[in-house]
């Protein structure tokens, strides 16, 4: 461990001791690094990289903070992360893995939770799907807002965070066209139809199942295009 990864540790210990909790104000970087036994340039390094990670808000002219500490905000790199993966098959194929296991068990889980308010949402959202037809624009947007609003009813904000950030906006586009292009999208819309009709029977294991099938088709689907090598629009990204 680098002396900048231990001064890292000993400030993030005084954040999960609570010695630091969130929102609070870090003491002056001479005095914190007197405090920690540092030298003040790793102090300070160990302060840039956990601004960088989110844990820390450097504010201009008035001092560094410990944020909400929200997974939201801590987790919200992933998204970028994974918009930088996009050129490389095997990263998308990892993507498409780990969707295929976090998100059946997220609809059966908000099927358990879900609301008959969040219920409507998910359906003015497959409404708009069904409407949309060949409007890639339109069935990416209401796509990515349906598996929103299901795993926002889990109430689980972590399990939300992951899976909005490796869902990746570029790559669910990129799928919608070519689901459009080879006339697939009907029966994409038609996975997302079951899927929400086993929520509305607040049935798990249905919901969970359903999910299942349409990751696992859009997962098929992703590596046929893959093996032929068909190009990836570059404006374009898997629905979700």
């Amino acid at each position: 461990m680098s002396l900048t990864d231990k001064a890292i540790t000993q400030i993030r210990e005084l954040i999960r001791s609570g010695a630091l909790p969130p929102g609070s104000k870090l003491p002056p970087e001479q005095k914190l690094a007197a405090q920690l036994g540092l030298s003040r340039n790793l102090a300070r390094e160990a302060v840039k990289a956990l601004a960088m990670a989110r844990v820390l808000e450097i504010r201009r002219g008035d001092g560094t903070y410990v944020t909400s500490l929200q997974p939201s905000l801590l987790l919200e790199g992933l998204g970028r992360a994974v918009e930088l993966l996009q050129g490389d098959t095997g990263a998308l194929q990892d993507l498409m893995e780990v969707r295929r296991l976090l998100e059946p068990a997220a609809t059966a889980l908000a099927a358990t939770r879900i609301s008959d308010e969040q219920l409507a949402e998910v359906k003015r959202h497959l409404d708009a799907m069904l409407a949309a037809r060949d409007d890639i624009e339109q069935l990416n947007l209401h796509d990515a807002a349906f598996h929103r609003a299901i795993v926002a009813a889990t109430g689980n904000e972590s399990l939300l965070t992951l899976l909005e950030g490796v869902s990746g906006r570029t790559l669910r586009a990129r799928i919608w066209r070519g689901l459009v292009d080879t006339r697939a999208a009907d029966r994409t819309v038609a996975e997302h139809e079951a899927i929400f009709d086993a929520l509305v029977r607040r049935d798990a294991a249905l919901s969970g199942a359903s999910a299942l099938m349409h990751v696992s088709n859009t997962e098929q689907w992703l590596r046929e295009h893959l093996r032929y090598a068909r190009p990836l629009p570059d404006q374009l990204s898997v629905p979700r």
